[in-house]
């Protein structure tokens, strides 16, 4: 058992949630401000091997390993987060709009099951704040927007928010995500009908393509959709020329958890994230990626705790996977173990 998981995890536990999230990540930040502390980072923490580059969409990342959206809802700790071995960060949820989210407590621990509830709601300080500080930024490292709709705009008017936060955050990141799969804004999810969603992907693609140089667009999809929407999603990736899939957010299931019944409906809604995804998460990359013939890429996200979590992702079809949870619950460690774990798989194959 690695020393975070030992001692440091145990004694975060302590804590709400969402608050400890904010005192570890500002007593980086903080370290970070001191001479030689990021090389320091970077010694313990990076796996560089030219075996790990992947190029997908026209954008090379230094390995395949990135941060899901959610850690860093405003773009507020990517340098400091740079110094941590990830090969991309994917910022947001962004609105238009600054928004609080949902009530608190909004974030839970599920233990016994290596989990996490959370039903935030797109807190975050709106897409001027976030290209604020992203024009700040020093490193280099790649950058994902991931964009969605303010809770008081109407389904019908989606696509207005998803264009201003779009153009907001063009000139600093690298790609983008449309966000349609959240649960924990109230009919966000009746954007992936078909309908619905294709027209927005059509309207950012078109307005991407007026601009001197497109950037990557891709689609994050739920885990709870059934094969007939998985499908559709392939018909409308290719016939919107959407660059790629994000598979996939959180749950809404609470189908086998180890932690007590009880507990679980104590916490309430929100979406489930963690170890119970990893299955759910590979079957619907692999469905993606076979059903379509691997026409686009894949970022799998779900469930990554250890290399071979990834490796099964990476087999499955996808190109790039993020963590989340696991990257809570094994510590800072995590991509430099994965990458590693990668390299040696590497290895076997030849």
């Amino acid at each position: 058992m690695s020393f975070y998981k030992k001692y440091i995890f145990p004694f975060l536990t302590r804590y709400d949630a969402e608050k400890i999230h904010y005192v570890v990540m500002n007593v980086l930040k903080t370290a970070c401000s001191i001479p030689f502390v990021p090389s320091i980072l970077r010694l313990f923490f990076e796996k560089e091997d030219t075996r790990l580059v992947r190029k997908v969409f026209g954008l090379r990342f230094k390995n395949p390993v990135g941060l899901a959206a959610g850690f860093d809802k405003n773009g507020v700790w990517t340098d400091e987060l740079a110094n941590l071995g990830f090969g991309f960060i994917e910022i947001g949820t962004v609105t238009p709009k600054p928004q609080l989210g949902n009530e608190k407590p909004r974030l839970f621990r599920l233990k016994p099951d290596q989990a996490l509830i959370n039903r935030m709601g797109f807190n975050n300080e709106g897409s001027l704040e976030a290209a604020n500080q992203l024009r700040k930024r020093k490193s280099k490292i790649i950058i994902g927007g991931n964009i969605g709709k303010n809770k008081t705009t109407e389904n019908d008017d989606a696509v207005y928010d998803y264009l201003k936060a779009f153009n907001d955050l063009y000139p600093y990141v690298d790609y983008f995500v449309v966000n349609v799969s959240s649960p924990n804004t109230p009919g966000l999810r009746d954007l992936q009908e078909k309908e619905p969603l294709k027209y927005i992907l059509k309207v950012l693609e078109r307005d991407n393509g007026r601009k001197s140089k497109p950037k990557p667009i891709l689609l994050k999809i739920a885990p709870d959709l059934t094969n007939e929407q998985l499908d559709d999603v392939i018909e409308i990736i290719k016939e919107t020329r959407t660059a790629g899939v994000i598979a996939t957010n959180t749950t809404i299931s609470r189908a086998g958890l180890e932690t007590d019944s009880q507990t679980v409906a104590q916490i309430g809604a929100g979406g489930l994230s963690g170890k119970p995804l990893t299955n759910r998460s590979t079957e619907v990359i692999r469905y993606l990626s076979e059903k379509s013939n691997k026409a686009f890429p894949i970022i799998g996200v779900g469930g990554i705790y250890t290399a071979q979590d990834a490796i099964e992702k990476l087999n499955a079809g996808a190109s790039l996977v993020q963590v989340y949870s696991g990257f809570i619950y094994e510590g800072p460690t995590i991509v430099k173990e994965i990458c590693k774990g990668i390299l040696e798989q590497t290895k076997k194959d030849k």
